[in-house]
């Protein structure tokens, strides 16, 4: 058992008194993210950070690196005071316009999705230090959103705000889903009110089904002619060679395959799109095919 001299018992309290005096207090910082349905970085995080199981998991990895996964409930701007559309870019919103959290915004369509319906649905928020009097803000994909694209705000639907809220360590809302089919996103906004103007931003990815198995056109039956047709010669049409594009550039216009060059490597364009800081070739396989 350890026994303290008594000698030293009082200038040891006096010191301890001086230093408890000059250190300084900081309050906890909030930390968290959706858990139900799971944002993309708790799906990252829950898979595994050096080893993902999902192919979104792993480009996300790729583009951003692994640490942006060990800290899945930091997807935040500390700046933020209610001023997210001002501070976060189109295209950024799910990595709340940080290159940290560059690989949450791959516009991709095999996001890990969860099943839901239209009507009542239950949410999970998981918070790892949670705050009271904080906002939380709830919105949806539009219809017809197209999860190949970057996410921007105006493809956003607001759902439900629940102000002046106490959260735990897990907190649960009912938010009422409006009728989509297929592929959507549910965005969320957590604003600290008090001590801080710290947001975190989440983005979940969900399936209503039906919007991506369409019923097949049924084949009409022909009756074959009896005369027979004389055989047309053909001249084949040359497959047109996309022209390249040039080097990458933000803020440039992109058609389907237009090549470009970045990094000493030559890219061709999958689809038409507008190109965004963050978006560079090698980070967004949905939009860039490697040559």
């Amino acid at each position: 058992m350890y026994v303290r001299p008594k000698a030293a018992t009082g200038a040891a309290a006096l010191m301890l008194g001086s230093l408890l005096a000059v250190i300084p207090t900081t309050p906890a910082q909030a930390h968290g993210s959706m858990s139900n349905p799971p944002s993309r970085a708790y799906v990252c995080k829950t898979e595994g950070p050096d080893n993902p199981k999902s192919a979104a998991c792993k480009a996300a990895v790729a583009a951003g690196g692994t640490q942006a996964f060990y800290d899945w409930h930091e997807v935040s701007r500390l700046d933020a005071g209610g001023r997210h559309r001002e501070i976060i870019p189109d295209g950024q919103l799910c990595g709340a316009g940080r290159d940290k959290y560059r690989g949450l915004n791959l516009a991709r369509t095999d996001w890990p999705a969860t099943r839901v319906s239209p009507g009542p649905l239950t949410i999970t928020y998981h918070a790892t230090a949670p705050h009271a009097n904080s906002n939380f803000e709830f919105y949806i994909t539009k219809p017809g959103w197209n999860p190949a694209q970057p996410l921007r705000w105006s493809d956003l639907e607001h759902i439900r705000t629940f102000n002046n809220q106490n959260p735990g360590t897990y907190t649960n809302w009912t938010i009422n889903l409006p009728q989509r089919s297929g592929r959507a996103l549910i965005y969320s906004i957590w604003q600290r009110v008090v001590g801080s103007e710290e947001a975190f931003y989440t983005c979940s990815d969900v399936d209503f089904g039906g919007g991506s198995n369409p019923s097949p056109t049924p084949t009409p039956t022909v009756t074959p002619t009896v005369t027979p047709t004389p055989t047309p010669t053909v001249t084949p049409t040359p497959t047109p060679t996309s022209q390249p594009g040039g080097t990458w550039a933000p803020g440039t216009a992109y058609a389907a395959g237009v090549r470009v060059t970045y990094g000493g490597a030559t890219y061709q364009c999958r689809q038409a799109h507008t190109s965004l800081t963050g978006w560079e070739p090698p980070n967004v396989p949905a939009l860039w095919q490697r040559l």
